[in-house]
């Protein structure tokens, strides 16, 4: 039996998958710290990889892709592993992470943007409702306490320098999208995350050695709390959540993959009242509705 839609499950699925990884990775930012996290939780990622490729592609390393591959997934990397996830997470300390994550829904129509400049994607009048409804929903949920945010009483007062990397972060997610369905083609989605991941980690060691961090790094990794939610965030976040973002991306349009993987803040909602103990109000239920709605036009043909 064929299964229809692949693309679109499988951002849905990424979505969850991103869900789990941002809970834990924020317990082990607050422990181990930003730019820790954001090397180790790839160098936990690339052993996954390799094992992965081992067992089921008899390589280590995606030694059999294409210098073309190699090329824009490296890009794709760099793009949107470094220079998105370091924007964003350099952006929280200008404003609330509500703000920044309102700022990255643009990512989905930066994707679709430029999938259409570069990859000659059309995008139909029923994928831009789909979208609508979709970011509608998200933008609700994540301005669901505006009332109570003291960053949120004061309109659009906010710091430039926190929106532009805020809007950096977008920026590298939705490009970096487009860089991956360009340089993977019909090549394996996994080694394809695996040559993304190896840019990654090189990108962070620079930015490291250049800001003199290795000390700071090494005294914040061998905090034994962090390496639980952070070997579970890096399983959940660049290794599956980011393969299953590409095979997304493989079998659908990437502005409707990044629109349905960008639901990350409505998945939260179940987890965060489960086991955070916080208790939803009517602005999130109206938010999940709105973004499941706009979720199932994406289904419709």
């Amino acid at each position: 039996m064929q299964i229809t839609h692949i693309g679109e499950i499988a951002a849905i699925l990424t979505a969850i998958c991103w869900t789990v990884s941002a809970l834990t990775f924020s317990i082990a930012t607050r422990r181990a710290g930003s730019l820790t996290v954001n090397l180790f939780r790839l160098l936990f990622a690339m052993i996954m990889y390799m094992v992965w490729s081992k067992v089921m592609r008899g390589l280590w390393l995606p030694s059999d892709a294409s210098p073309e591959s190699w090329k824009w997934l490296s890009i794709s990397g760099l793009i949107g592993f470094v220079l998105g996830d370091y924007f964003l997470f350099t952006s929280y300390s200008y404003q609330s992470a509500k703000v920044s994550m309102l700022i990255m829904s643009l990512a989905p129509p930066i994707a679709t943007l430029f999938g259409v400049i570069v990859l000659h994607e059309s995008f139909t009048w029923l994928n831009l409702l789909g979208m609508i409804l979709v970011l509608s929903g998200i933008a609700i949920v994540i301005l669901k306490r505006e009332e109570v945010d003291d960053k949120m009483t004061h309109g659009l007062n906010y710091p430039v320098k926190g929106l532009l990397l805020a809007f950096g972060g977008a920026a590298g997610q939705g490009i970096g999208a487009v860089f991956s369905k360009l340089g993977m083609g019909i090549y394996d989605p996994f080694a394809s995350s695996q040559i993304r991941t190896i840019t990654g980690i090189i990108g962070f060691m620079l930015i490291i050695s250049l800001s003199r961090n290795w000390k700071n790094v090494k005294t914040s990794i061998l905090h034994q709390k962090a390496l639980k939610p952070l070997f579970v965030g890096s399983f959940f976040g660049p290794f599956l959540g980011v393969s299953l973002s590409l095979l997304a991306f493989q079998h659908t349009k990437v502005g409707v993959a990044s629109t349905l993987i960008a639901t990350v803040p409505v998945f939260i909602l179940l987890p965060s009242v489960l086991f955070l103990g916080e208790k939803l109000n009517w602005k999130e239920v109206i938010g999940a509705f709105l973004a499941v709605g706009g979720m199932f036009v994406f289904f419709i043909h």
